[in-house]
Order: structure tokens, then C-alpha cells, then sequence
């Protein structure tokens, strides 16, 4: 029973973890605009792994996608591939994990099966959410060193220069939990692989043989018996045995004169 609920959690936390890798891989605000010491608020600027948007303060949305893909940075593109992979594996993994579960029958597939299903959707979600973790981590890395390059060059000199600084956005801590799920979940799948697995009897079958004489069995019709054959036999035993004792108690042998 432990075992079933271990895997039925860590299929829930994990479907989360890999639902909240979608959603953050899709949200647009992975940097915003940093409003602190900035005069100009009326227009509010953020961006994500896929295009970058312009908020006015009359409520107006204006989105840019990326239209070229070279000509961005390497870290941005390995943080895209990341969060690829991270939504690959996990789609794989959570479509092998229903198959997996324990309450769900398919055919005659044995436990063993189901447990080595189970291990690898676990390790796919483990790795799903460590390139989750990774491609936000690296992200949140860009951004504050641009930031800090950024408030270095905004006071740098006598006159302060006015500098667009970007700071986190809710898609990395969107993407740091979404991870963390899929990682937790992982683990609690890989736990409830050595429950599922069959346990082996470490008795050894003996076989013994007749030494010695060798004996021959000889097979033949089966009698039931009754019960009153050997009282029948003691019976006539015993009158014998009274037809042979003489008067004085002491049995008796026939002798040679008793036939003349």
C-alpha cells in the first residue's frame, strides 16, 4: 500500500513539476524592468525567452518576438535548449509512468515490468528538472551580472546616466519551484521502484536420494480395508491358541501317539 501511494505522489508532484516547466518556458517575464532610481515610469519593459514586450501606462501591450536566432547570445540560446530538453524528458517520462502505475492493469505485464517503467520515468523526471533548474539558474547568472555592469557604468563618471536594468521575473521563480517538483517527484519514483519489485526466496530446493540397497517398489490393485479382516485373523488366533493349552494352563504339542 505504501508503495502504490509513494508512486501515485510522486507521479502528482511530478505532472506538476513538468506543467510548471511548460508555463515558465512560455511566460514572457524572465527579466523586467527595474523601476528602482528610474524617473521614467510610464513605460514598463519586460522580456522573456521568446519575444520581448512594451507595457504602456494607458494599459497598452506591445510584444516583439525574436526574429533571428544567431544573432542572440549563447548563454540565452543554451538557457532555450535547456527548457527544451527539460519539457522533452518530462513528457516522455510522464507518459511512461501512467503505464507504469500499479493500479492501472495492461495485460498480463508483471511487476518487474511495471518496476523498471517506473525507475525510468523517475530518472527522466530527475533529469527534466535538473535542466529546468540549470537553464533558469543560468538565466538569473545573466541577469545579475548585467546589472551589476549596468549600475557600474550608471555611476560611473561625474554625471549619472540614465541605464535600463533588468531584475528577475516571475518566470525564474516559476521555473526554480517547477523544477524542484520534478526533482522531488523523480526521487519518489525511483523509492517506489524497489517496492514493486518482486522479492526473491533464498531457499534452495534439496534432493535426496536412497543410499544403500536399492529398493524396488511392486505395484498392485489398492484394497481398502475394512477393519474386521485383522480382528477376524486375531480372533481365530486366539481359539487356536485355547484349543491348544491343556487343563492344567500349559500349551500343549501334538505327539506322535495323538495320530494313532
Amino acid at each position: 500500500m505504501s508503495t502504490t501511494i509513494c508512486q501515485v505522489m510522486g507521479f502528482v508532484v511530478s505532472s506538476l513539476g513538468f506543467a510548471g516547466c511548460i508555463a515558465a518556458t512560455g511566460i514572457d517575464m524572465w527579466s523586467t524592468q527595474d523601476l528602482y532610481d528610474n524617473p521614467v515610469t510610464a513605460v514598463f519593459q519586460y522580456q522573456g525567452l521568446w519575444r520581448s514586450c512594451v507595457r504602456q501606462s494607458s494599459g497598452f501591450t506591445e510584444c516583439r518576438p525574436y526574429f533571428t536566432i544567431l544573432g542572440l547570445p549563447a548563454m540565452f540560446q543554451a538557457v532555450r535548449a535547456l527548457m527544451i530538453v527539460g519539457i522533452v524528458l518530462g513528457a516522455i517520462g510522464l507518459l511512461v509512468s501512467i503505464f507504469a502505475l500499479k493500479c492501472i492493469r495492461i495485460g498480463n505485464m508483471e511487476d518487474s515490468a511495471k518496476a523498471n517503467m517506473t525507475l525510468t520515468s523517475g530518472i527522466m523526471f530527475i533529469v527534466a528538472g535538473l535542466c529546468a533548474i540549470a537553464g533558469v539558474s543560468v538565466f538569473a547568472n545573466m541577469l545579475v551580472t548585467n546589472f551589476w555592469m549596468s549600475t557600474a557604468n550608471m555611476y560611473q563618471g561625474s554625471m549619472q546616466t540614465i541605464q535600463t536594468r533588468y531584475t528577475f521575473g516571475s518566470a525564474l521563480f516559476v521555473g526554480w519551484v517547477a523544477g524542484g517538483l520534478s526533482l522531488v517527484g523523480g526521487v519518489m519514483m525511483c523509492i517506489a521502484c524497489r517496492g514493486l519489485v518482486p522479492e526473491e526466496t533464498n531457499y534452495k530446493a534439496v534432493s535426496y536420494n536412497a543410499s544403500g540397497r536399492n529398493i524396488s517398489y511392486k505395484t498392485g490393485p489398492y484394497k481398502a480395508g475394512t477393519g474386521y479382516e485383522s480382528e477376524a485373523k486375531s480372533k481365530k488366533v486366539s481359539a487356536y491358541d485355547d484349543t491348544a493349552r491343556s487343563d492344567d494352563g500349559k500349551r500343549s504339542y501334538p505327539s506322535k501317539y495323538d495320530y494313532v
